[in-house]
């Protein structure tokens, strides 16, 4: 039974971006030992009232040799979540990536911290 309860609405949403910022945490770049998503790869999600995900994130740079492979798992990872109707990955290079988009986690891991 759907809940026409707005907080209710909302907290279901919230709820499954977290699975989503989970699923996209399973995803690694193979030349690097972070996830995608401390690495700063991830511009936004977005989860739409009907369980539509939009993502937009970026790669270290245009000729990533997994440019390919990463935007793919990210949308797999997601789909995987039960509930989750349809998943939008999208790749930007606007802005450019920089170091200075990794978490604090990911500097301290790769060292630069």
């Amino acid at each position: 039974m759907e809940s026409s309860n707005p907080t209710e609405s909302t907290t279901q949403v919230e709820n499954l971006r977290d699975k989503v910022v989970q699923a996209i945490k399973q995803v690694y770049d193979p030349e690097i030992p972070v996830d995608v998503y401390e690495l700063g790869l991830i511009y936004e999600i977005t989860v739409y009232p009907v369980n539509n995900v939009y993502v937009q994130m970026t790669l270290t740079s245009p000729n990533c040799p997994s440019a390919e492979y990463i935007p793919t798992e990210v949308k797999d990872k997601i789909q995987q979540i039960q509930g989750i109707n349809n998943v939008e990955v999208e790749v930007t290079f606007d802005p450019p990536y920089s170091q200075d988009m990794m978490s604090e986690a990911a500097k301290l891991e790769l060292g630069f911290l």
